[in-house]
């Protein structure tokens, strides 16, 4: 497992990437301290897991830096940490491709299953923010769905896991990660439950 920090706090750096190591021995840290550095380490660096991304930083804003990560490596999972939380703000980040939101008041039991959330290919959104900031659209949107992510959606609703899904449809694991995220993203969910509910209301599955 390898993950870029983005943060102009050396302390909240260190901190975080303690934090991360409990994924396992094996698991990498990099860290960069502003904006600029991380957009190079992410185009040097293919490997990359997940970034987690401040979202104010001194040189930079952090939604520029989430626009930059999204041209270079849209597949690549990035997870905003911030001070702020207003909805406003999570429903900008959500918009410009980050799949979590997480305040810097949560603690590091939430932080860690946040992210196995989002390395899940779910999207992670607190649940007190989430009534108003709502990531996605469902109605009109769910039928915008692929012949193929409507493929997965149908075993998301039989209850299949990620390897059992790609065991199906003749996948592998990570193009069912990309396309569960694609499909709470244009439903709206933050996880399979609510895509579940919304698909059957939606009349997508029966």
């Amino acid at each position: 497992m390898k993950f870029l920090i983005v943060d102009d706090h050396s302390l909240l750096r260190d901190g975080l990437a303690a934090l991360l190591r409990q994924f396992g021995a094996d698991t990498e840290v990099i860290s960069a301290s502003d904006g600029a550095s991380a957009i190079e380490i992410v185009t040097r660096h293919g490997e990359l897991d997940a970034v987690i991304l401040d979202l104010a930083m001194p040189d930079m804003d952090g939604a520029a830096v989430l626009e930059a990560f999204a041209s270079k490596r849209p597949d690549l999972p990035v997870i905003v940490l911030s001070a702020s939380e207003k909805a406003s703000d999570v429903r900008r980040v959500m918009a410009l491709g980050a799949l979590g939101y997480i305040p810097k008041s949560a603690s590091h039991h939430t932080l860690l299953a946040a992210i196995e959330m989002v390395l899940a290919g779910e999207i992670y959104v607190p649940p007190l923010m989430l009534s108003d900031a709502q990531v996605g659209a469902s109605g009109p949107a769910a039928h915008k769905l692929t012949p193929r992510q409507l493929d997965v959606l149908a075993c998301i609703c039989r209850g299949l896991s990620n390897k059992a899904i790609a065991n199906d449809l003749s996948m592998s694991e990570k193009t069912v990660k990309a396309h569960v995220t694609g499909i709470l993203r244009t439903l709206g969910a933050t996880n399979r439950v609510q895509a579940i509910a919304i698909a059957r209301d939606s009349a997508l599955i029966a």
